[in-house]
């Protein structure tokens, strides 16, 4: 069978062949009568564009590529919903690879972008390198997410150090005593929580820290038995309130407290940092911070698009030389784990999509 071509299409939908250009790169440009002509005619033929034909002809790849580290956090999940409705309404559209937490992984798919072509690419940063100086990959516009650097770049995270400072401050406010903090601060973001924590309750002498230096954040399970552990102290030692670096250990900390016999918050409030829906599923409401996975996708586009434009207004792009850091502020999410029965309020969230979560 004859390969479809877009002069195919053109004769079955009966318009110009610049027509059905506009329909396959500027749908905008069409009436829309006329582009629900030429899209059914594409699926009666089966037509589907050459794009490599297209990129040898010198053309552009109106198509941005997000690499994510993994999809198992809510993170990831709200970064590409964030993306790719921003690039959407900026006339672009998205294309999304899993690295899973391969940082040779997340190279390839970078280059692979870059080598098709792609207007512009954002990465997720894995935790090896959330930190530091970033990959470099040539000249296509490139901005980097969940990571912070003095490197010369674009660079969009959340505040970790102000949501550890936000949570502490809650958990004070509500007249705790004994404040546990529990997570193995082995990733950047949880060791910058950590710090967040430390420096708020360096203004509360009165109230007792202690640091569990254990659990990894994505096990609830780990989370689970800390909370076992803690709900069996003697109740003269034992903490009122627990702050988890991560959501996944604080959830799994309020099933350890409910399975040892104790209640959530009534024995010991419990409050996670990071903002990770998936983590929700317990059967009392995390308090922590709001997810900001989809603003955090949203600025990425912002960054690319901001790029483009400069090069094609013929002005110097300065990520080459210079540092672009931006931090996206936390707001909180109060719920019943620290508070009782009480509606969810997100502080402030001026500016912020709460609405989507994922």
């Amino acid at each position: 069978m004859a390969k479809v071509t877009i002069g195919d299409v053109a004769r079955e939908a009966g318009v110009a062949l610049g027509t059905v250009s506009n329909a396959l790169n500027h749908p905008e440009k069409v009436k829309p009568d006329t582009l629900k002509i030429v899209n059914e005619a594409i699926r009666k033929l089966g037509y589907a564009p050459n794009q490599s034909a297209r990129l040898l002809a010198g053309g552009t790849n109106p198509t941005f590529g997000l690499v994510v580290p993994q999809l198992n956090h809510g993170l990831s999940l709200q970064i590409a919903s964030g993306a790719s409705t921003e690039a959407q309404r900026q006339g672009y559209g998205l294309l999304v690879a899993t690295a899973n937490g391969e940082d040779a992984l997340e190279q390839r798919y970078a280059r692979y972008f870059m080598g098709t072509q792609m207007s512009g690419v954002l990465v997720q940063a894995s935790h090896t390198h959330a930190h530091g100086a970033p990959t470099q990959f040539g000249h296509t516009p490139i901005a980097y997410l969940d990571m912070t650097s003095d490197a010369p770049g674009y660079f969009v995270a959340a505040d970790s150090r102000r949501q550890g400072s936000l949570i502490a401050d809650h958990v004070v406010s509500l007249g705790a005593h004994h404040i546990a903090v529990i997570g193995d601060a082995a990733a950047p973001q949880d060791a910058l929580r950590l710090e967040g924590i430390r420096s708020t309750m360096e203004l509360h002498p009165e109230v007792a820290l202690t640091v569990i230096a254990e659990g990894a954040g994505n096990m609830a399970a780990d989370g689970f038995e800390l909370g076992i552990r803690i709900a069996r102290m003697d109740v003269a030692e034992r903490p009122d309130a627990i702050i988890g670096l991560t959501d996944v250990l604080a959830t799994g900390a309020i099933a350890g407290i409910v399975e040892a016999g104790l209640a959530v918050p009534g024995d010991i409030a419990v409050a996670g940092c990071d903002g990770n829906p998936l983590a929700w599923s317990g059967t009392v409401p995390l308090t922590t911070c709001a997810p900001m996975g989809y603003e955090m996708g949203r600025r990425g586009i912002h960054h690319l698009v901001e790029q483009i434009k400069a090069r094609k207004s013929g002005m110097r792009s300065d990520a080459a030389d210079e540092n672009h850091q931006e931090l996206v502020r936390p707001f909180m999410l109060t719920r019943e784990s620290t508070v009782g029965r009480s509606p969810v309020t997100a502080t402030d969230a001026i500016g912020l999509n709460l609405g989507t979560f994922l």
